[in-house]
């Protein structure tokens, strides 16, 4: 458990297990602890490197704004700087874009990629879910004093006033509209998508997503040759919010990082 120093940025990590790496990078409001019920199924089959991000947990801010592409530098810089080599790496919601975003811009560094719970284009979330998110300031954060993500920041982060800010940082980036949509159908590297049945993005967006990567265009074929690198799980009985926690999230991922697939064309 320690930090980094990468980009301006005293980034927060910390590394359980052994083998071969897997970055973990938390959803919005969130740090490494969010993936607290499900890391110990991880770390016992990968070196686990869970970051917090800028802004989050013990990550304190700095002077720039929040958006997806400075955070995946900042993984990017965090995984040279440990000298990992080509990683794994896992994000979920908010993390599940700057996942997408280090894939993009870092393809080198990156040896499969698990998105949880995150569209690539931000019109991929339900109209209600923009709405909420355009309407996140520092007063909303103020209203969410006392909720357990404010507890942890509270308990854990370098400067706990910074609350406030961090939820008008954040209302900013998710107000911003992107679609990533030409980058992720570019993507060479097998990618596995997942998704609870009630999750906070339609089940249209994620058949478009899995399309992207070259998935649900043909049947697989008897033997399988015709089935594509990138995976989709659609895990039943969950949603948005408690996907992280739940035993089957590794119970999908770790066969996907441990199995031989497909490199895609």
């Amino acid at each position: 458990m320690s930090y980094a120093e990468v980009n301006g940025l005293r980034l927060w990590y910390e590394v359980h297990g052994s083998g071969r790496p897997l970055v973990l990078l938390h959803g919005g409001y969130g740090a490494v602890e969010m993936f607290a019920p499900v890391l110990p199924a991880l770390a016992g089959r990968r070196r686990v490197v869970a970051v917090d991000l800028q802004g989050h947990g013990r990550t304190a801010d700095v002077d720039r704004p929040l958006r997806y592409e400075s955070m995946a530098d900042d993984v990017a810089a965090l995984i040279r700087h440990l000298g990992l080599g080509e990683t794994d790496v896992l994000g979920y919601s908010l993390g599940g874009g700057v996942a997408l975003r280090v894939a993009i811009q870092h393809p080198d560094l990156v040896r499969r990629l698990v998105v949880v719970s995150a569209p690539c284009r931000r019109q991929g979330w339900y109209p209600e879910v923009l709405a909420a998110m355009g309407a996140q300031d520092e007063r909303t954060g103020e209203r969410m004093r006392g909720t357990p993500p404010h507890e942890l920041y509270a308990r854990v982060a370098p400067r706990p006033q910074d609350w406030p800010a961090l939820w008008a940082k954040t209302g900013d980036l998710l107000r911003r509209e992107y679609d990533w949509s030409a980058e992720v159908a570019a993507l060479a590297l097998p990618t596995l998508l997942v998704f609870a049945d009630a999750d906070s993005i339609p089940v249209g967006h994620v058949a478009e997503f899995f399309g992207l990567l070259g998935g649900g265009h043909r049947d697989a074929g008897w033997d399988g040759t015709d089935r594509p690198a990138s995976r989709l799980a659609v895990l039943p009985g969950l949603t948005h919010y408690d996907i992280v926690a739940s035993p089957a999230l590794p119970a999908a991922v770790i066969p996907f990082l441990t199995t031989q697939v497909r490199e895609p064309a």
